[in-house]
């Protein structure tokens, strides 16, 4: 079999280097193309050339272009790797997926508003296109042994689910799709959440709250927590069952432990990796495997778009019930940003 032949939008400079503005993720994915032996990074697109040029030197790929619509028309490319701020993803993939393209592997979160996530899963479902998002933590060792595990009845019958971090929207999309991961992908029915702006972030040039809080059930009863802007020891993500806790990121030291039935204090399990992996590619060359894994063999990806979509209805169906002053049911029936949309109204200021 010919190799397949993959495609950038976005090169980007690598983390904590001159002229770095993100993580560098584009070179994360390289390495898991170049960790494949049926792939070839062929052409490469980004409105700066000399980043392009950077890349080049360093992962390869035969053709530059400053224009992705050029690229498309001109190469028969199989894979395409996106790897920009979340405003322009719902634009390249829906191009990607007009122009043929077999599968697209692209950064999270999906889009600036819900309904741009649905128009890019529909517009690969639509053409036939393999679509996956970077949600990498799926493949990390503490959440695979949690699951293992929970699976395992460790702590009994789950019951609820907790997190925290910065956001719901940059960082919260990470811990909500864990939360499906834990809970065997099983929908939500509904979100109640609220929001405040106070102490807010710009991340990728979308403003987000300062704080917030989302419960969710899912439809097989289990209760979900997410609460942002605050923190503590033992929140990281936290899986609680009838009979007992395991807890993920309670520090460095522990990524790891459970405190399960008949125990009298916490065991730390071993895994020989923290949260973010051993390195910041590890985990993303891990998905990228399995989505070329995937388009060779037919079968979904572990990341794939419908499940991340999950995720990403949860953030937006809590942006709308702060907006409605009400819980939400599932599906979720809006197209834009609820909280972006409070704030063109002014009913709330990022300050």
């Amino acid at each position: 079999m010919a190799p397949f032949q993959v495609g950038f939008i976005g090169c980007g400079r690598p983390l904590r280097t001159d002229g770095a503005t993100g993580f560098g993720m584009s070179h994360a994915h390289a390495q898991g193309y170049k960790a494949s032996p049926d792939c070839v990074i062929t052409a490469l697109a980004d409105i700066s050339e000399e980043n392009a040029k950077a890349f080049q030197e360093t992962h390869g790929g035969e053709r530059i272009y400053t224009d992705y619509h050029e690229m498309l028309k001109k190469e028969d490319l199989d894979i395409v790797s996106i790897a920009t701020w979340p405003h322009l993803h719902a634009p390249m993939v829906i191009a990607c997926a007009e122009a043929g393209v077999r599968a697209i592997h692209c950064e999270k979160p999906m889009a600036t508003t819900y309904g741009d996530s649905k128009r890019m899963v529909e517009a690969c479902d639509k053409h036939g296109v393999q679509l996956t998002f970077n949600h990498q933590r799926r493949f990390g060792k503490p959440y695979r042994k949690a699951r293992e595990l929970l699976r395992e009845g460790a702590v009994g019958e789950l019951v609820r689910l907790e997190g925290t971090c910065s956001n719901l929207y940059d960082w919260g999309t990470h811990w909500f799709d864990m939360m499906f991961f834990y809970n065997e992908e099983t929908p939500v029915e509904w979100v109640i959440g609220q929001i405040d702006t106070r102490n807010h972030s710009t991340v990728f040039g979308v403003d987000l709250e300062g704080q917030g809080i989302s419960q969710f059930k899912f439809t097989n009863g289990v209760m979900g927590l997410l609460m942002t802007g605050v923190g503590g020891p033992g929140l990281t993500n936290r899986i609680i069952g009838t009979h007992g806790t395991i807890e993920l990121g309670y520090s460095q030291d522990v990524p790891l432990r459970m405190w399960g039935k008949g125990q009298s204090d916490w065991q730390v399990l071993a895994v020989d990796e923290g949260l973010h992996g051993k390195s910041l590619g590890d985990l993303v060359t891990l998905g990228v495997l399995d989505l070329v894994e995937s388009l060779k063999y037919g079968r979904e990806p572990e990341l794939s778009g419908h499940r991340v979509l999950k995720a990403t209805e949860v953030i937006f169906a809590t942006y709308e019930s702060s907006r409605r002053r009400a819980r939400v049911d599932l599906p979720l029936d809006i197209d834009d940003s609820p909280l972006h949309a409070l704030a063109e109204a002014g009913e709330v200021v990022f300050a």
